[in-house]
């Protein structure tokens, strides 16, 4: 019930919005005139769309998309699963929080230990990149094994969700104290 009477009103604020009333429908021809954006109920409105997604690892994605709607209810079905935050005549954003980690850290992304000691996920892999997408905690390197030191100054592959909570799990009980 709350989902129909939310999308009857955003119907009634896109109309709003597009300048449409009963009243302007019944006194103006049916032809749009050649510098007039609006368009008349039953034809086709085009908006900007733009998709915020939001990953556990702290990036966020933007999509641009110029959507034509030709039906309301279509329309707003195909973002149901998406938080509207923003919206007016020419453009909706939506916003999405995704329970994964980023593509861009399954594609290049490797847990490893900056210069100060500090964990930290790389663009590649830590000893070929400077580059830190992200940084979580300081650890007390005298703690951690060789091996384990090793491998933070080579670089842990993150390929996944399971993996990058394990890896922070893991090395969460080599915090440094302050």
């Amino acid at each position: 019930m709350e989902k129909k009477i939310f999308m009857m009103l955003s119907i009634a604020v896109i109309l709003v919005l597009s300048g449409y009333s009963s009243a302007d429908h019944l006194s103006h021809s049916n032809t749009i005139k050649p510098d007039e954006k609006k368009s008349e109920v039953g034809d086709a409105v085009t908006v900007t769309v733009i998709l915020e997604r939001f990953y556990l690892d702290g990036e966020v994605s933007e999509e641009l998309i110029e959507e034509t709607i030709w039906s309301m209810e279509d329309f707003w079905a195909q973002y149901e699963d998406w938080q509207l935050v923003y919206q007016d005549e020419e453009q909706l954003v939506f916003q999405q929080h995704v329970d994964d980690i980023s593509p861009l850290l399954k594609t290049n992304g490797y847990f490893g230990i900056d210069e100060e000691g500090v964990l930290s996920i790389f663009n590649g892999k830590p000893d070929q990149s400077n580059k830190i997408i992200q940084s979580f905690f300081q650890i007390d390197v005298e703690k951690l094994e060789s091996r384990q030191h090793e491998l933070l100054k080579k670089g842990i592959k993150v390929g996944s969700k399971d993996e990058y909570m394990n890896v922070l799990e893991t090395f969460k009980t080599y915090t440094s104290s302050p």
